[in-house]
């Protein structure tokens, strides 16, 4: 039995604070980021100004210290602010995540040295971010990379790519995970801070995606690249147990960011059902719409309830993986099936380029896919579950 199961949980913050945090993004997302969303997708661009503006108003670093620039503020707090985001657009709500995840690494692993030189610019927008695991036979088995880091007098020598890689077209600095002990498996990893215009990084093609097409996706190369000892991000060897202790709060994330995907969808479909009219009256009345929309509300409840138990769980300090995967799963699936039902009560209309439902649904689709499929995260749940005593 999961042993937060029985576990009361409150808020780590007063409910004012919770509604000051969501009716800040919310206001974001509605005048700055969805009016643009249907061109931020057909033109595939990366959102610059959106960009300077969520750091402007602190939506980067949420859970970062204080002392070291961020909100200083809880999970609860980044999931209200992802899901709101996500409403506008689910791309937006992707750059506030990865900014969340490589402040974490940096607050919580970084040399007061690499703190200074990095984190401030990062959350301030100054400098954009890459999250560099992915590799073309490491997706899920992240234990499979091939990228290594062979020392070299004081420094390291970098060689290898990564695939798939958010922002990689357009990011200033990579957190990229390396093999530095090839006879160790995934206990001989370490993370490196690169600056990618250093000598031997060159960038892959800007992939076109199904969704999501604001947050730019590509591949990064690493030929032979000089690094000075200081570009080691917490301890040798400690590189995969810290970028997966991170996974927790991404999925958290994740989750929530499925949420708005999901809210956006019923809102559209509410609109729509009680103004279209078909054999002289509203759709919204025909009973089987009704029970459509019923389902899709009482999903997006759920997935909700379940994202910020997830939160709580860890801003208690308790161990937190099967809710952060529960949370995660349960969201981007309600997500895929209800931005489908979505386009199915528009019918035709959402199938047609330019309806909100259609970008939706497309958008939906990634979030069951990466922070780790949703089968790993069954798998986790199920390695959670027959573990507890």
């Amino acid at each position: 039995m999961d042993q937060t199961a029985s576990t009361i949980l409150f808020p780590s913050l007063s409910p004012e604070i919770y509604t000051q945090i969501r009716d800040t993004a919310r206001r974001f997302a509605e005048s700055h980021v969805r009016p643009l969303a249907r061109d931020l997708d057909e033109a595939e661009v990366f959102p610059a100004d959106i960009y300077t503006g969520m750091a402007g108003l602190g939506l980067f670093g949420i859970t970062v210290p204080q002392d070291f620039g961020g909100a200083g503020l809880d999970a609860l707090s980044y999931a209200l602010v992802m899901e709101e985001l996500s409403r506008g657009y689910a791309s937006v709500a992707d750059q506030c995540g990865l900014v969340e995840l490589i402040g974490t690494l940096l607050s919580a692993h970084g040399s007061p040295a690499q703190r200074a030189v990095y984190l401030a610019d990062i959350l301030t927008a100054r400098k954009r971010v890459a999250y560099c695991i992915t590799e073309t036979e490491a997706g899920t088995d992240v234990s499979g990379i091939k990228t290594t880091a062979v020392r070299e007098g004081a420094g390291w020598r970098l060689s290898g790519s990564k695939v798939w890689i958010h922002n990689a077209p357009i990011a200033d600095v990579g957190f990229v995970l390396a093999r530095t002990d090839l006879t160790a498996g995934h206990r001989g990893m370490s993370i490196f801070i690169v600056e990618l215009d250093a000598k031997g990084v060159s960038r892959g093609k800007k992939e076109h995606k199904m969704g999501q097409r604001a947050s730019p996706v590509g591949a990064l190369h690493f030929d032979d690249v000089a690094l000075t000892n200081e570009a080691l991000l917490g301890p040798l060897n400690r590189g995969y147990h810290i970028m997966m202790g991170v996974l927790d709060k991404g999925r958290i994330g994740i989750g929530a960011l499925a949420v708005g995907i999901a809210q956006a969808g019923l809102d559209a479909a509410l609109d729509y059902a009680r103004t279209r009219r078909q054999f002289g009256r509203a759709i919204a009345d025909n009973q089987g719409l009704q029970w459509m929309m019923a389902d899709m509300q009482k999903d997006i409840a759920a997935a909700r309830a379940l994202v910020h138990r997830a939160a709580m769980v860890m801003d208690a300090g308790l161990p937190a993986t099967m809710d952060c995967s529960i949370a995660k799963c349960f969201a981007a699936d309600a997500a895929v099936q209800h931005t489908a039902n979505a386009v199915q009560i528009f019918g035709g209309s959402g199938y047609i380029r330019g309806f909100e439902v259609e970008r939706l649904y497309r958008d939906a689709k990634i979030t069951q896919i990466y922070e780790g499929t949703n089968q790993i995260q069954r798998s986790i749940i199920a390695r959670e579950l027959l573990k507890a005593t």
